[in-house]
């Protein structure tokens, strides 16, 4: 079984913690669909990161919410880049997995399908 890394990302429209933890929420439960991650023991880490925009909640607490209580989380400020996707939060899931690099499905929702317009779950 390979350790395979699983991105995603999505945004919301304001800073409250209601909706990053709702689009978080939603996030993580189309990677773990998309991938079929039944089992949260599959699961290495997971590392949150938010545009400077966001600080009103942890990412983490919605994997949290979900039963990730041992999954090792880690949140981080995103790189400001100058035009960068405002209110953007990203992750990157460590999962041990018997599938190969090639179905591994990296997901983007909401206005951060534009970040990734070449990755097939971001149409």
């Amino acid at each position: 079984m390979a350790v395979r890394g699983i991105r995603g990302a999505t945004s919301v429209q304001e800073n409250s913690a209601g909706e990053i933890l709702d689009a978080t929420r939603e996030l993580l439960e189309e990677v773990l669909s998309r991938n079929g991650l039944t089992e949260f023991e599959d699961i290495v880490s997971a590392i949150f990161t938010t545009t400077r925009d966001l600080n009103a909640s942890f990412p983490a607490e919605a994997a949290r919410s979900l039963g990730m209580n041992a999954v090792p989380l880690l949140c981080a400020s995103e790189i400001d880049v100058p035009h960068g996707l405002p209110r953007c939060i990203r992750v990157l899931l460590h999962v041990n997995t018997e599938r190969s690099q090639k179905e591994i499905v990296h997901v983007y929702l909401r206005d951060a399908k534009q970040l990734r317009p070449d990755v097939t779950s971001a149409q």
